[in-house]
Order: C-alpha cells, then structure tokens, then sequence
C-alpha cells in the first residue's frame, strides 16, 4: 500500500512527531510513504519527496515540518483540482494522511468524498477542532506565552504600566485563557465573549487605587470590544480559504486605555513565536500517539475519519463531525479566570 503524507495550513509543534509515528508503524505494517510538500499545493504541482524511516529518523523534537506546508485550498479552481487528482491517480497513491486544521481537514474532507481514501490527524495550536478535547501543539504554545507572560510581569511592574499581550486565536480563546490564567494575567479577552473597554479600563484602575501600578492584559488576536461590532483586522485581503489577517486589537486597546486611565501603556504581539521552536514532551507524545492510530485505521480500512483525544483515550470521529464547526472555549472555565481580574 503506497500512503501519501502532507502537513497543511500554519506550521505547528509537533508535526515532525506525527511523520515520524505514521512513517515508523507504517514501515511495520509493510506499506511504502511518499512526503506531499508544502500541503495541497505539492498534489498540485508534483512536488513530492520519500518518506523512509531513515528519513523521520530523531526527527520528533524538531518544530517546524521536515515536508513544508502552505495554506492552499486546491479547490479554489477547477484546474487546481482536475491537477490534483490527476497526480493523485499518477501517485498510486492508496490513502493520503492529512495532518492540518480546520481548512487543511476540510480539503481532506471534500477529497474523501470523491473517492479518496484519506485519514485526517487534528493539527492546530488554537485547539479549536471540534471532536477532539486537546490538539498537539497547543500546550507548547500555552507554555511559550507563560514563559512570556513571567517576563513581561517584572518589567511591566517596574515601569508602573500596563502591558497588553496579543496572542493567537481567530475565533477561540483557548490560548489566551489557558496562558492568562497560568501566567496570572490581571484581564483576560476572548473572541467568545465582546469586551467592554471601560470595564477594562476599570479593572486598570481599581488595580491602581489599591497600590498596584502595573497590569497585564492578555487579549486574543480575534477578541474585540462590544462598540466595534467584529474582529479588528490589519487590512482586508483574504487567504486561499476566505480568511482575513487578523492583528491589530492589542495596538488598538494599548492606545484606548492609556488614553482613558492616563497610564502609560504598552503592547506586545506574540506572534509566531507561539508556533515555533521545539514541541513540548506532552505535544510530543499526542503527536506520536495520534500518527500511530492514524495508521492503524488504514490497517482497518477505516478511511474518512479523523484521529482525537477524548480523556486519555486516542479514538476517532468521521473528518465532517470533525470540521463542522468551531470548538469554543468553555465558558465555565473563563468564569474561573474571571476571579482573578483586576
């Protein structure tokens, strides 16, 4: 059996580990792997690579993708897909692994349906595929913005300011809220949930009036306040997938609530540094674990599925339960964080 093996969308901690699972089970099971690169647009243009188990060798802690990725949606055109398909059946290719979040596995989804045998694995550091409780990646993202988060609090405390921290998160805040409360974040702001700026503002102030000079705001890259009626955007082009570029709301809210405290105020936007470097053990392990199952339903001829954690147990959902929609942060666990702001 010939497997075809792609990394699609944002590159993510732990994709390296998942290729390195699929390829080592696989070569088990006695099936032969090709490395699609760059996502869907290597089944566009041909470019491939082999896979062999002296290739993924030592490769699990590595971030990034040994194979590329991109976010292309071959469906955009009808050349784009007639090539796809085209390479796919040139390929021999018996099923494709696809590792990628919700446009990656949405492809893989519209793939399957016409006829393609495909295995999806969860990859995205928001955490908001719906069907699986955790994604890898996530918890080296989390860990990288705590880390930060410590940093920020003494200088923030020594200049008496407050520091406003963009992170990732179009349409879920589980970034934001995850770190915010590990990295003891004094305001919390999240796309599920419109903020009130003056309400921001007066946790600010309150802080100050009991003789705390500094405040750290948390805010996720799709948060926005209540006045403005949707997601601050730097500019209005699109992705391959419809999507605009977010970016902006920590800026905007750094300006809105010195203006209106007077207090000097600062932001800083994480940005890729969120999904770089190296993943952390438990991102490795899920990775691992997750490109293992996914070999195994190929085994059982189980194809249209996707893999997932559910407790500590690895199953698997079919691809359109998996992106049929978003997976939103779960309120009662920002009511917690609520405790502590101000």
């Amino acid at each position: 059996m010939k497997i075809g093996v792609l990394t699609g969308g944002g590159d993510c901690p732990g994709l390296n580990a998942v290729i390195r699972a699929v390829v080592k089970k696989g070569y088990l099971m006695g099936y032969e792997f090709i490395g699609i690169k760059d996502g869907w647009r290597g089944l566009i243009e041909g470019a491939y690579m082999p896979l062999t188990r002296e290739k993924v060798s030592g490769i699990h802690p590595i971030g990034g993708t040994i194979l590329g990725t991109s976010r292309t949606n071959p469906f955009k055109s009808e050349e784009s897909t007639k090539r796809m398909f085209n390479n796919i059946r040139e390929l021999g290719l018996d099923c494709i692994v696809a590792i990628g979040g919700e446009d990656t596995l949405g492809v893989a989804t519209k793939v399957y349906s016409k006829g393609v045998n495909v295995v999806g694995v969860p990859k995205t550091i928001d955490n908001d595929l719906s069907g699986t409780d955790f994604t890898f990646g996530f918890d080296t993202a989390v860990n990288i913005v705590t880390w930060a988060l410590d940093r920020l609090h003494t200088t923030t405390e020594a200049h008496h300011r407050v520091m406003v921290v963009e992170v990732m998160g179009r349409h879920a805040g589980w970034i934001a809220l995850y770190s915010g409360i590990a990295g003891g974040a004094d305001v919390i702001l999240i796309p599920e949930k419109p903020f009130d700026i003056e309400e921001v503002c007066g946790y600010v102030e309150k802080r100050k009036g009991e003789g705390k000079h500094s405040s750290l705001i948390v805010v996720a890259e799709g948060a926005y306040p209540k006045e403005a009626g949707g997601m601050i955007t730097k500019d209005t082009a699109l992705d391959a997938f419809g999507h605009v570029k977010l970016g902006g709301v920590g800026e905007f809210l750094a300006k809105e609530v010195e203006k209106r405290t007077g207090i000097e105020t600062r932001y800083v936007v994480l940005g890729h540094l969120q999904r770089g470097g190296t993943p952390s053990a438990y991102d490795r392990v899920l990775a691992t674990r997750f490109g293992v199952r996914a070999v195994e339903l190929i085994g059982e001829g189980k194809f249209g599925r996707m893999v997932a954690l559910r407790g500590q147990d690895i199953v698997d959902v079919s691809l359109e339960e998996a992106t049929k929609e978003i997976k939103t942060v779960n309120m009662d666990l920002y009511e917690v964080a609520e405790i502590f702001f101000g």
